[in-house]
């Protein structure tokens, strides 16, 4: 045993530099203070499943991990679309699903948002148009801000709703990474 503690003492603290801040922290930062100028409490979304294949929804789930918190920045989840500030909707929409994607756009209070999450939410994806799907979400309800990619990562998916809560006047594209 003396032998380790002479060796700890020689050697010393051996540690490693710390990591550099990650830019998607900035992005949480100025969501948590346009939620609080726009709305003066906690911004409320409806996640909505119009037939994804579930990939974003992951990124989605990730968005409530503890690395970005968003409960922490005043950002929740309801159950309910009369409780609900924006529509989150990933997927192309189904035929089965557009009357239910309809009436939960109308059951959302005035001002409402709507945020197309993944290729397939903006542009149809892979499964476009056809008998069984209506494509993009913009065919069937107004969309605000779209985020594309397969799936998008929760960084994007967060700029996506900042970009929301800033201008919902047009629709938008949140391509870019956070800076």
């Amino acid at each position: 045993m003396l032998k380790t503690l002479r060796q700890i003492a020689s050697v010393g603290i051996v540690s490693e530099c710390p990591p550099e801040p990650d830019a998607g922290f900035a992005v949480g930062d100025q969501l948590q203070e346009h939620i609080r100028a726009v709305l003066g409490r906690a911004l409320c979304i409806r996640h909505i499943d119009a037939g994804s294949c579930n990939g974003c929804e992951l990124e989605i789930h990730a968005l409530n991990n503890p690395i970005y918190n968003l409960e922490g920045l005043g950002i929740r989840f309801v159950a309910s679309p009369r409780h609900a500030d924006l529509l989150l909707v990933t997927g192309p929409v189904s035929r089965h699903m557009e009357a239910a994607l309809k009436r939960t756009y109308e059951a959302t209070p005035d001002p409402k948002l709507v945020v197309a999450i993944g290729d397939c939410g903006c542009t149809g994806g892979v499964f476009g148009e056809g008998y069984a799907s209506c494509g993009r979400v913009s065919n069937v309800i107004p969309v605000n801000v779209a985020v594309p990619g397969c799936p998008p990562s929760p960084g994007r998916i967060l700029a996506g709703i900042l970009t929301a809560i800033s201008d919902s006047s047009k629709v938008r594209i949140a391509s870019a990474e956070p800076a």
